[in-house]
């Protein structure tokens, strides 16, 4: 067992509960966990250790919401919603003709290239989902691929109905042979309740037999418009309602009573011109938030959590403060994980150190490459 100690370090995010930053501070790494937490006058010896020169350290980024395995190019809809053309849900099945078509190492490929550039960026734990494929072995196919980069992977192959059948006929198939081959590969289930997708009685089917079989639900809810997802997502205690762009009183009441995370993905209104959800209604009502990429083709081509940090900051009405821990801690309780997303002693040793004296410079400087170094489970990656 070998310790690291990073000491002199200007800011250290570690969302202890009494002191959540530090200052002037050090943290040791034993084998991959934080074993210390302290002042830097204080650090004790370690095996080897180097100096942070006064530079800001946060917890890696987790990301709780990603579509990463997929092929093909949707750039030609982004030209068209800068010019004022809505988006709809259907721009999915362009994507899934194009993932169809790829080859396995192709899509293994592409998946581990989008990984890397989201671990350049600080980004430590990932979800992925499938949704691409739309039948049996086309979306087992894709949880396998996304299960070798991540264990948090999550079956969606009630994405939208695909061509050629009935939503009722597809739902049948995704709570029944499609269930049956992808659970074994997934930790979560996951359906996108939205008009030209699947309604609630749908959804709740699907997230319902998914439950069965021990695979624990989330879901897409409110994106594009008021309607029941969010409410059936506390209904189901599920982990996180995800976008949540268009609320009521009411679903802003029911996310907090039952604890269900709000999930906020900046990146997507940046893409569709939708209006941007209101962190801080969800804040003063006592609600969880994480922000996260959905990093996919069609809404939101964007692997930089910190990019969506800083939208989050100057969109979502977030503070910097706020807007890190929904991008480290909230996403840990959106993929209900411990071990991650803090730098408390135990914590999984995953951590940032930033070219920068504070945390605010993510978003005060939005768009330039602050990470400097990446610590994965207490190993130099980047």
């Amino acid at each position: 067992m070998t310790s690291l100690a990073i000491h002199h370090i200007g800011e250290l995010a570690t969302w202890e509960l009494d002191r959540p930053i530090r200052h002037d501070a050090a943290v040791v790494l034993s084998d991959g966990l934080v074993a210390w937490v302290g002042d830097s006058a204080d650090v004790p010896a370690a095996d080897s250790g180097f100096d942070a020169g006064g530079r800001a350290v946060i917890p890696g980024f987790v990301d709780s919401h990603t579509h990463l395995v997929f092929a093909g190019d949707r750039s030609a809809e982004f030209v068209a919603r800068m010019a004022g053309e809505q988006y709809a849900a259907g721009g999915i099945r362009t994507t899934v003709a194009a993932t169809r078509a790829a080859t396995d190492a192709a899509l293994d490929a592409l998946a581990r290239r989008r990984l890397a550039e989201a671990l350049r960026q600080g980004t430590t734990t990932i979800e992925v989902k499938s949704g691409y494929a739309l039948d049996v072995a086309g979306e087992e196919r894709l949880l396998r691929i996304a299960s070798r980069i991540t264990p948090e992977t999550t079956y969606l192959g009630a994405h939208v109905v695909p061509e050629g059948t009935t939503a009722e006929a597809y739902v049948e198939l995704v709570t029944g042979a499609m269930l049956a081959r992808c659970a074994p590969h997934a930790r979560w289930i996951d359906a996108f309740c939205e008009t030209g997708a699947f309604d609630a009685d749908q959804a709740r089917t699907v997230l319902r037999a998914g439950m069965a079989v021990g695979l624990e639900p989330r879901l897409h809810a409110n994106q594009l418009g008021h309607g029941p997802g969010v409410q059936l997502a506390c209904e189901l205690g599920a982990a996180a309602a995800d976008h949540c762009t268009y609320l009521s009183d009411a679903d802003v009441a029911a996310l907090a009573e039952s604890g269900v995370v709000a999930g906020l993905l900046p990146g997507v209104e940046f893409s569709t011109r939708h209006p941007y959800p209101d962190a801080r209604r969800l804040l003063a009502a006592g609600v969880r938030v994480a922000i996260a990429t959905d990093c996919n083709p069609g809404t939101s081509y964007t692997s930089s959590m910190p990019f969506c940090l800083a939208l989050a900051v100057r969109e979502l009405g977030l503070t910097p403060t706020e807007a890190l821990h929904a991008a480290t801690l909230g996403g840990a309780w959106s993929l209900r994980r411990a071990d991650v997303g803090h730098l408390r002693i135990g914590a999984r040793a995953d951590l940032v150190l930033l070219d920068a004296p504070s945390h605010v410079h993510l978003a005060y400087r939005p768009g330039v490459p602050l990470v400097r170094q990446v610590v994965l489970a207490g190993r130099l990656v980047g």
